[in-house]
């Protein structure tokens, strides 16, 4: 039996006794996901007793399959970002982290944020300012981060600070676990155009930061914070097109069987059989790119479905509004609802509600002209584009 052979043999075996022992339809989901965690089936490509089995990473796909078809409950909005952190942490984190951390993470018990973007920073990620000065045992933390998604939810943050800034600004950030709960972390939730406060601001105040939450070494953000942004991308990629019939496609074909005859022109049905064919393209590339994958993290790669996803959803929800003519204007109710109401790709609000929220598509996970930069450099091997401030410390870099 082969390598390949012998992997799904333990990983079907454990899903079958995780079945038999802790039937999904009969135990609560934050129960069952700490026997799945326990089974090795949280993150199948984990090493064992972190909530793997050290399997490949592909394998993934069959026990999401098998337990959803045994009664699972899916993942909601507020786990999203087990997608993001258990990767990192189980790539650079201790074994004492690993196991603080992982289990929590992926049952729910702890929800998980993002703190990355700056607004003195925008895209240019490297360039943060928020300053951690270290204390004996203890960093100092000061700093404002913004667009931090779900972070009035969050029970610990990702959190990058810069920790030197006579070095480069590559070279000078610094990953911590940030107890969202400490003193001097206040969270102002943004309320946006679709009605609900999904995005925050984060202001940090002296908040003192233990250093046995600091994850990898100091002066080594930027290269965990890759494992963050490459995982990031691939889990908004891969989520614009899937084979369950839900998503903005099969949300536009709904539409067009409902509209009058007079509304579903020619013109329109071309466009829509293109669409539709770029979802499949993109489910098709996603499936591929799952079956090739040899180690847990993606590489650059992933940011080709960020990419593709983020144009195609803002083409196909605005194709669905204009099936829907002048009554795509009304209809939409723009009350403040608790974020934890909304389900993960917000079609339960409607076609409009995914209208309105699909342009933050092309921001969060990297600006899409950041993922081109990317793919030219890092895929293609094209020439970068100049970059006077790269070798220079952060601190002599101008700013407005």
């Amino acid at each position: 039996m082969s390598i390949t052979d012998l992997d799904a043999a333990r990983v079907n075996a454990a899903i079958d006794t995780l079945l038999t022992e802790h039937p999904p339809a009969t135990t609560p989901n934050t129960e069952f996901r700490g026997h799945r965690y326990d089974a090795g089936l949280a993150w199948v490509h984990f090493p064992e007793g972190f909530g793997g089995l050290g399997a490949r990473p592909d394998l993934n796909r069959e026990v999401e399959s098998r337990l959803r078809a045994a009664g699972a409950a899916p993942q909601d909005q507020a786990t999203f970002f087990l997608a993001l952190a258990g990767p990192t942490i189980v790539t650079h984190g201790t074994d004492e982290q690993r196991r603080r951390f992982l289990r929590p993470m992926f049952t729910g018990a702890e929800k998980w944020c993002q703190l990355f973007s700056e607004p003195g920073a925008g895209s240019d990620f490297a360039g943060l300012a928020a300053r951690a000065v270290r204390d004996g045992d203890e960093w100092i933390v000061n700093g404002q981060k913004v667009w931090n998604t779900l972070a009035h939810l969050g029970d610990w943050g990702m959190l990058v600070t810069r920790t030197d800034p006579e070095q480069p600004k590559h070279k000078g950030m610094t990953y911590f676990a940030l107890d969202m709960r400490l003193a001097g972390v206040e969270v102002r939730p943004l309320r946006q155009i679709t009605g609900e406060a999904e995005f925050n601001e984060v202001y940090l105040t002296d908040a003192r930061v233990p250093d046995d939450c600091r994850i990898g070494a100091v002066g080594e953000g930027w290269r965990v914070s890759l494992t963050t942004l490459m995982n990031e991308r691939t889990a908004i990629g891969t989520g614009g097109a899937s084979s369950a019939k839900r998503g903005p496609i099969w949300e536009a074909i709904r539409l067009w069987r409902e509209v009058p005859a007079e509304q579903r022109s020619d013109a329109k049905r071309d466009r829509l059989m293109q669409l539709y064919c770029t979802s499949e393209a993109m489910r098709l590339t996603n499936m591929r790119a799952g079956e090739a994958a040899k180690t847990g993290n993606p590489g650059p790669e992933g940011s080709i479905s960020k990419l593709a996803m983020s144009n195609f959803n803002k083409d196909c929800t605005e194709f669905a509004l204009g099936l829907l003519g002048a009554d795509a204007m009304a209809g939409y109710d723009f009350t403040f609802r608790r974020l934890e109401q909304l389900s993960a790709d917000g079609l339960d609000q409607g076609i409009r509600h995914s209208f309105l929220r699909a342009r933050a598509n092309s921001i969060e996970g990297g600006t899409s002209e950041i993922l081109r930069n990317v793919l030219g450099e890092q895929v293609l091997g094209l020439p970068g584009e100049p970059r006077v401030d790269k070798d220079l410390a952060w601190s002599k870099v101008p700013r407005n």
